[in-house]
């Protein structure tokens, strides 16, 4: 056909289109014929195409809250993003050591669940220029553009069930765990009602733990039963806590052990110091702030107020702050400011109904002097696990040996055996003598160090007791 007849034939027929079109706008009204249109179309595609996609958006609600499902799914994707996005985004990780990559915008990667088959897209809205008053006292506004991030997941209709239960509380489940392992330790200690908190860098951890290892590995099969044990709590109707009791003499670990518990599960550290609490009210509002995955520490509980009923300061005399002033200024401080935290509110706060406000989380007590406790303060169910923590035996001499001068056997390890099973000598004091203090280390002199310090340390003690059973039988 004749290429000018054809183009006629089109003009014309194009002519009679926008005829018609304007004659059915006269009679039927256009924003009733689009959304008829728009609404059977749409169901003419969700009739064919066999997909469900569900969006996560990175915020919700008028507060621009980040969602924790959003932080979840961009932990779980971090490895897959890395190994199949064709773009990625890199940021600085942990420690600000290393690099963490993401999938960048509208990227997408695949993955699979119980054999079935699903993708995940990353995507960017920006919504109009807002403006915003940053200052309550001026009238000065800027205009920002917001922006929201969401991730989009695909998958075919027919496995709604699957994916939309166990595989995105899979995802949920896994990506908080990353999160967990991840994320840097922090130190958190209060002031009054409030908590501030440090970067936790303790490097403590139960292999350099001076510990018969035959207790270190129950202790740490407790720990790591206890981290897994969500269902068992859930089933038993027990907030997911527990409690344990650190005891022994200065020096012998227990701070140590604190924080090698931290390392072990990944735990925050909550050091709690009840002096400078006001009362009750403050310690439940310092309980609720706490986060999950967390231990909540008071150190030398026996020391903390008076909440045992059994310990009571010795009388002083009439004229002992007259004698030192600074003691009745010291006293006059206490008395000023005292704490009205009581035995029960604390008892409250380990194991009442505010407790439960957080999961997985442990309460760990010290204390030197264990027999001066309340007993309703320790008993079972509040302090779940007692831990002795005594003067160093040769297993965990070492232990000791071993992290400080890197030796697993000498000559004098049979003679430091003999003395440390009649001497008692915390870990502290035996690691004292084993610290190199030049870079020309001598093995040997370190242990004799030790063996003098001992021999010292048992003479002493033999001194001690020989005249302690020469005043018995002088009072006799």
């Amino acid at each position: 056909m004749d290429p000018k007849i054809m183009f006629a034939n089109l003009g014309s027929v194009l002519a009679s289109a926008m005829f018609l079109w304007a004659v059915f706008q006269q009679y039927f009204p256009t924003h009733h014929i689009r959304g008829q249109i728009e609404k059977y179309s749409q169901r003419a595609f969700n009739f064919f195409y066999p997909y469900v996609q569900v969006t996560f958006n990175e915020h919700t609600g008028e507060r621009f809250m980040r969602s924790e499902a959003y932080s979840a799914i961009e932990n779980y994707l971090s490895i897959k993003s890395s190994t199949q996005a064709k773009r990625l985004k890199a940021d600085i990780g942990k420690n600000n050591q290393s690099l963490v990559l993401s999938m960048d915008d509208y990227e997408e990667v695949a993955d699979e669940f119980r054999g079935l088959r699903l993708w995940w897209a990353f995507g960017k809205n920006v919504s109009k220029p807002q403006a915003f008053s940053f200052f309550s006292h001026t009238d000065e506004k800027r205009t920002i553009n917001l922006s929201n991030r969401y991730y989009k997941l695909t998958f075919h209709k027919k496995h709604r069930d699957v994916i939309l239960g166990p595989y995105l509380n899979h995802v949920l489940k896994e990506g908080k765990a990353m999160k967990v392992r991840n994320q840097q330790r922090r130190l958190f200690t209060n002031n009054g009602s409030s908590w501030s908190h440090v970067v936790f860098e303790h490097p403590a951890t139960f292999q350099t733990l001076a510990m018969e290892p035959e207790r270190k590995k129950e202790i740490m099969d407790d720990l790591i039963e206890f981290s897994k044990a969500e269902d068992f709590y859930a089933r038993t109707g027990r907030a997911w806590k527990r409690g344990y009791l650190l005891y022994g003499p200065p020096g012998t670990g227990k701070s140590t052990m604190i924080a090698a518990m931290a390392n072990l599960l990944g735990y925050d550290l909550y050091d709690l110091e009840l002096m400078a609490v006001k009362d009750n009210t403050e310690l439940r509002k310092l309980l609720i702030e706490t986060s999950s995955k967390s231990i909540i520490v008071i150190e030398d509980i026996d020391c903390s107020l008076d909440l045992t009923g059994q310990r009571k300061e010795k009388p002083k005399e009439k004229d002992e702050d007259e004698k030192n002033p600074m003691n009745k200024l010291a006293t006059d401080d206490r008395e000023a400011k005292p704490s009205k935290v009581t035995l029960s509110g604390l008892l409250n706060f380990i194991d009442g109904l505010w407790s439960a406000c957080r999961g997985e989380r442990l309460i760990v007590f010290t204390t030197n002097h264990v027999d001066k406790l309340d007993s309703a303060l320790i008993r079972k169910g509040r302090m779940d696990k007692h831990i002795e923590l005594s003067y160093c035996g040769f297993e965990a001499f070492k232990v000791l040996v071993k992290n400080y001068l890197g030796i697993e056997s000498h000559s004098l390890f049979g003679t430091i055996e003999a003395l440390l099973a009649e001497t008692n000598m915390s870990p502290a004091d035996v690691a004292e003598h084993l610290i190199p203090k030049a870079k020309s280390r001598n093995i040997e002199n370190h242990l004799k160090s030790l063996i003098r310090a001992l021999e010292q340390a048992k003479g002493g003690a033999t001194l001690k007791n020989d005249q302690s059973a020469k005043e018995a039988i002088k009072d006799q």
